[in-house]
Parts: structure tokens; sequence; C-alpha cells
């Protein structure tokens, strides 16, 4: 299926959930945001929220700076 991760079109089996989207995009364990179809995801829901063929995913990481 195709979707569309940070911007970027991406093919992707069926059943991919959110959460190994965000895990293929960042190893970051904490500060991290998932919105799917400009809807924002529960981190607790990540793994039982799969995605659908033109679905939209952005994951957003905290980066701390000065």
């Amino acid at each position: 299926m195709k979707v569309t991760v940070n911007g970027e079109p991406r093919e992707l089996p069926e059943g991919t959930s959110v959460a190994e989207v965000v895990a293929s995009v960042t190893a970051a364990r904490t500060g991290v945001a998932a919105a799917l179809n400009d809807e924002v995801v529960r981190r607790s829901a990540w793994e039982a929220t799969t995605l659908r063929d033109d679905d939209r995913i952005e994951v957003l990481t905290a980066v701390q700076g000065g």
C-alpha cells in the first residue's frame, strides 16, 4: 500500500502499524508524537492503529537546543 510518511511517499505492507512507522523514522523512546491524517494518535494506540492505503502520517521528535 502507498502511504505518505513525513511528506515522502512510501510503499508499506498491508497491516503496518503506527508503531512500526515510528520505529522506522526514529530510535527515540521519548519525545515522539505521531499524527495520522492530521489526528494525533495516542502512544498507547500505536500498536493497534494500522495504516490504510493513501494515509498520511507525520512523526515528530522533540529537539532540545539553546
